[in-house]
């Protein structure tokens, strides 16, 4: 029906269109590094000239004083609350182009079951699942912070500083692609309908609990990929652009699961040969 149409179609535009714009907000925070000494372009390449230090406030300033007494590793105090952010607004940024069809099947489901406040009760499932990677996003940073600690990542290319280490984890990662517990986040990530469909949770508190739990299995399915941002560099544009390309293949793509096994293969490949020329 012509009327039932229309409304769909306004539902989808009242969706997509804050989806959308929450996407390119996190990508250009992301691409230009906002509070970083150094955006990710300049990260990525050195495709334009590094930006001198404005002061303290500045997520990646030394701090002064002896190694290991100012913030996360020798960062400044503020550091924290940026590192945080950025790691965030990058896992927005990658992430919700595999997760807005699930968005927007929800909110056809909605209003297919007669819901009312179907925008705000899809806010609510978008704000449970970015609560999600917010906790992924807040032990990214403290890792990073203690790994810079260390010495076993750079503070300025935010990777790994030694080759061992860094195979070491994309053979873990790349196993972890042949786990039951991949295999089951990936199925449902794939096949979400039945899942939203029947819970039957209503209005933005109960869609919140229900973004939450589907976020647990999108971070059950993706969490070792998005540490091998340490392995390229966690502001590597040629990393962040192709893990998030690589994500939306295995949820959307037919074959998806072969995809997952196939890159698992090639990441335990990679590992170990990355291994063995460090021994």
């Amino acid at each position: 029906m012509p009327g039932i149409e229309g409304v769909l179609r306004r539902d989808t535009l009242l969706v997509a269109a804050p989806l959308a714009l929450l996407f390119l907000l996190c990508a250009l925070y992301t691409l230009f590094g906002v509070g970083m000494e150094m955006t990710a372009i300049e990260m990525t390449g050195g495709l334009l000239p590094p930006r001198a230090p404005a002061g303290a406030d500045m997520a990646m300033a030394p701090a002064t004083g002896a190694p290991g007494t100012g913030g996360m590793g020798g960062m400044a105090p503020v550091a924290p609350l940026l590192l945080f952010l950025m790691w965030w607004l990058m896992m927005i940024a990658m992430m919700l182009p595999a997760a807005a069809p699930v968005v927007l099947l929800y909110a056809a489901l909605l209003r297919r079951t007669g819901a009312e406040r179907v925008a705000a009760t899809t806010a609510g499932f978008v704000a449970g699942y970015l609560a999600c990677w917010a906790g992924f996003s807040l032990a990214a940073a403290l890792a990073q912070g203690l790994l810079v600690a260390l010495g076993l990542v750079s503070p300025a290319g935010m990777a790994l500083t030694a080759s061992l280490p860094a195979g070491g984890l994309l053979v873990a990662a790349g196993l972890f692609q042949f786990t039951p517990l991949k295999a089951a986040c990936l199925t449902h990530c794939r096949s979400p309908a039945a899942f939203l469909a029947g819970r039957g949770l209503r209005g933005p508190w109960g869609a919140a609990r229900l973004g939450l739990v589907h976020g647990a299995y999108c971070l059950g399915c993706c969490w070792a990929l998005m540490a091998l941002l340490f392995v390229g560099g966690v502001m590597n544009l040629y990393w962040i652009a192709g893990l998030a390309l690589f994500v939306a293949l295995e949820k959307l793509a037919p074959g998806g699961r072969r995809i997952a096994r196939i890159a698992g293969a090639a990441l335990v490949l990679g590992g170990g040969a990355m291994i063995a020329g460090a021994l």
